[in-house]
């Protein structure tokens, strides 16, 4: 049997399949970095399960997290969303994700990718981490801190210092697998 990360559950196939092939791999392409801080910035306050659980809805709805198309929503757009019982139904959190696909596309017409700006906050490359136990694992560090003031500053919401460092791990930008996880080697190996 594999050992894993201690926060997995094992009896959830969503959370074994998103720990063993998604958690912590460097991610370079624009619109999976959107969706990842569009679903980090839902998942505040709820567990990650239940965001997992309505990943592919959020999908759907959010056409497929194309943010010029999410940057267009309109008030009626809103309204749909917030009776689809398929996705989180929170007006500030919604109207966030808007306000955030507008800031995302500022920031891509000035630094040419999303993926170029927020990855110099660990200057271009993972931050590879060696915690013996789940406990060692901080849920925000001076990095997160300055990711989330300037995504603040660039008009993004719900992008406090956890919620960018959940960011962080999710994309891969640092390596937070235990060291004890059969995939922290792997990820190194990427």
């Amino acid at each position: 049997m594999k050992k894993r990360c201690k926060w997995v559950l094992t009896d959830d196939p969503l959370s074994l399949n998103y720990h063993d092939n998604e958690w912590g791999v460097p991610i370079h392409d624009d619109q999976k970095l959107f969706e990842f801080l569009i679903l980090e910035g839902m998942q505040a306050g709820l567990s990650w399960t239940t965001i997992l659980k309505k990943r592919e809805n959020f999908r759907e709805e959010f056409d497929n997290f194309d943010a010029s198309k999410i940057a267009e929503y309109d008030e009626n757009k809103v309204a749909q969303l917030l009776s689809n019982k398929g996705i989180i139904r929170n007006r500030r959190k919604i109207e966030a994700s808007i306000q955030n696909a507008r800031a995302f596309l500022a920031v891509k017409k000035e630094y040419r990718s999303f993926d170029y700006y927020i990855w110099q906050f660990t200057d271009g490359k993972p931050k590879n981490n060696a915690w013996k136990n789940i406990e060692e694992i901080p849920s925000m560090t001076p990095e997160s801190d300055a990711m989330s003031k300037d995504l603040i500053k660039r008009g993004f919401k719900f992008v406090g210092s956890t919620i960018c460092y959940a960011f962080m791990q999710a994309v891969g930008m640092v390596n937070d697998h235990t060291i004890d996880c059969f995939r922290y080697e792997e990820i190194l190996k990427l």
